[in-house]
């Protein structure tokens, strides 16, 4: 039975692709110390997976691979030198490499891997920025909380005032209406109390020789008799 042969494109599935990776680095790195020791030569081999994790395999020392590979480009480029603007670009190319796999490195040591090879004070450092790190999200965490509290404590007052301020306009309202309605009582007892004045006789105790009393007694009377007349 003829073994069907596999597309080379990325597999689309995290599994799948994730256990394909493990077998094939696996193969390569096989390979690569195979060729090492059957053909004598010095082999380095870095991978990085798709997540970030570093994988390498070197024949001999990888500091001295690297170096001796770094050697043999200058060599090649020797009787060209490149210009200012290209070394200072590969310097700041190696640099930010070194700072990649620095910060990769103690990125994978604070998730606990690759840590057998660190000393007492390496761990002891590596444990302190860890307490540290843990702090200050605790008190991230605390600020963040206190000020979802606060809004929420916010809402409920602006609910509160609104309430408030319904509450007092209504009794404005019933107040406004209530005096509305005294007063309309007040101004229908003057002029009940006007119209019994005027329909009432003269004074009980004015004397006959008081013009006075005579002319404040007379004019509503007069203005009677003229009512009554008019009719």
């Amino acid at each position: 039975m003829v073994r069907e042969k596999i597309k080379i494109r990325k597999i689309e599935n995290t599994t799948t692709r994730q256990v394909t990776f493990s077998k094939r680095r696996r193969g390569l790195f096989k390979k690569a110390e195979e060729l090492a020791i059957l053909c004598d030569a010095e082999i380095g081999v870095i991978v990085f997976s798709s997540t970030g994790k570093l994988s390498e395999f070197f024949s001999n020392s990888m500091k001295e691979t690297i170096e001796r590979r770094k050697l043999h480009s200058k060599n090649a480029v020797k009787l060209v030198p490149p210009s200012l603007e290209l070394r200072l670009q590969d310097s700041n190319r190696e640099s930010l490499n070194k700072e990649v796999v620095e910060s990769t490195l103690k990125l994978r040591q604070m998730k606990g891997e690759d840590i057998g090879g660190l000393t007492l004070e390496e761990l002891k450092k590596l444990e302190k920025e860890l307490e540290t790190g843990l702090c200050r999200v605790l008190a991230r965490k605390k600020v963040v909380e206190e000020i979802n509290e606060l809004q929420y404590k916010g809402a409920k007052l602006m609910e509160k005032n609104a309430l408030m301020r319904k509450e007092i306009a209504s009794s404005s309202g019933r107040k406004q209406a209530a005096d509305s309605e005294s007063a309309v009582c007040e101004d229908g007892q003057s002029s009940d109390s006007i119209k019994n004045a005027s329909n009432s006789g003269p004074p009980p105790n004015c004397s006959d020789g008081s013009d006075t009393s005579l002319r404040l007694w007379y004019i509503p009377y007069l203005y009677q008799i003229s009512v009554q007349v008019s009719e």
